[in-house]
Order: C-alpha cells, then sequence, then structure tokens
C-alpha cells in the first residue's frame, strides 16, 4: 500500500531516472545479524549484550560509529575497533540477513530502465553482502562509508552517486527506513520514499517493495536512450 502526502507535483512530472537504495532495513532485514554481530564483539571482551537503544543506534549508524558508542564507557574502544577490522569474519552474520519480499523482482523490473545505487553506512561488508545474496550485478553503483569522508546523514554519499548519473536532485528517489535516510534526503534535495516507517516525514510510504511501482513513472524515449548510453 502506498500513500502520498501533500504531494505538489504528479510523478510523472519528476523526469525520475534513477533509484537509490539503502541496505540494512530496506533491502534486508538485516537486524538479527547486526545485534548479533555487535553482540559477539561485546561477548570478545566481556561485556553485556546490547541494549534496546544501543539496538536502534547500531542500526542506523556505521560500524565504527556503533563501535565508538556501544564501547563508549568501556576501556576497550580502540582494541574493538582493531578487532572489527582485523581478526573478525563477518560471513556467518551476512547468511543472518533476510531479502526484503519483492526486491528482486523489483530490481529486475528497474535495471534496464533506471539507474540504480546503494547508499549505505555499512563499510567493508557491503560488497560481500551483495555477491553473497547474488545482488551485485544490479546495482551501477555502490557507495559505503569507506567511499566517502561524510556517511549519512551528510549529503556526500547521495552527491557523489547524483554526479555518477549526471543528474539532479529532483530525478532521483531514495528508499529508505530510518531517520538518517530522512535527513540525507533533506540535505541533498532526493525525494525520499519511506518504507515501512510511516513516522517520517515522507512524500510517499510503501509497505510493500514493489509497490515501488505504483510510484516511478513511465521513461520517456529519451530518459530510456540515456539509460541505454550509461549501460555501453
Amino acid at each position: 500500500m502506498i500513500a502520498p502526502l501533500n504531494i505538489e507535483y504528479s510523478t510523472e512530472a519528476m523526469g525520475i531516472s534513477a533509484v537509490i537504495f539503502d541496505c540494512d532495513g530496506v533491502m534486508f532485514d538485516s537486524r538479527r545479524a547486526n545485534v548479533d554481530f555487535y553482540n559477539h564483539i561485546l561477548s570478545h571482551f566481556g561485556l553485556p549484550p546490547l541494549a534496546d537503544d544501543d539496538v536502534a543506534f547500531v542500526h542506523m549508524h556505521t560500524a565504527e560509529e556503533s563501535v565508538n558508542h556501544i564501547f563508549r564507557d568501556s576501556p576497550y574502544r580502540v582494541q574493538a575497533q582493531e578487532y572489527r577490522l582485523g581478526k573478525l569474519d563477518y560471513t556467518p552474520f551476512i547468511r543472518e540477513m533476510v531479502i526484503e519480499p519483492g526486491l528482486k523482482e523489483l530490481l529486475e523490473f528497474l535495471k534496464p530502465r533506471y539507474g540504480l545505487a546503494v547508499a549505505t553506512n555499512r563499510s567493508n561488508t557491503i560488497g560481500r553482502v551483495l555477491e553473497c545474496h547474488g545482488l551485485t550485478g544490479y546495482f551501477d553503483i555502490v557507495v559505503s562509508s569507506m567511499d566517502v569522508q561524510h556517511p549519512k546523514p551528510h549529503p556526500e554519499p547521495i552527491v557523489k552517486i547524483l554526479d555518477f548519473f549526471g543528474i539532479g536532485p529532483h530525478q532521483c528517489l531514495y528508499v529508505g527506513d530510518s531517520e538518517v535516510d530522512w535527513e540525507v534526503c533533506q540535505a541533498s534535495g532526493v525525494t525520499l520514499v519511506a518504507y515501512r516507517n510511516r513516522g517520517l516525514k515522507a512524500p510517499y510510504f510503501v509497505d510493500n517493495l514493489l509497490d515501488m511501482l505504483k510510484i516511478l513513472p513511465p521513461l520517456s524515449q529519451e530518459d530510456s536512450l540515456r539509460k541505454k548510453k550509461r549501460s555501453d
């Protein structure tokens, strides 16, 4: 189900030519994987598991920010970062991530018609996540927290993607589920489609990813030619 809110223009007039996806909470149900990952690091240093407030924090922020946050009252903060970057194998946690319903079907439809991108606060794990779940070939560009100086909610990741496609913010939709996503859309000027979070001040809401097809306008012949040239 989708519900537009206070929209003063139609999608047909938007000239959308690219779609950006957040990763965690949009492409994947990764909450269990994230909780287990950070609990593993805490356990390694003999500390108790995540508090409820910390679960929400790590779901939205970079791994570096999350480790700094959960070890904020611990003398092991530096060692925890070194353990995360060095000895810890993330592969078992990737297997706990569940692809959101309709994602692959949506990407199959969008791929020949729109530019597709991922903007995530994940760091060095995003490549393995996409590869493990068979999603690598769908995206023209993937921007992680390691690809920019300032990760979300700073607009730099979105600006990097817009520059890659050679488009303006009004030609792009961003699918996100958190306050960080709302903030990055406000900062960059792209339109937010809120996924399963009606608490966000978004112009569009979807509860199923395939409902994106009701929002996206048909591409004009000119837009289709631009997409073809980008893929050549």
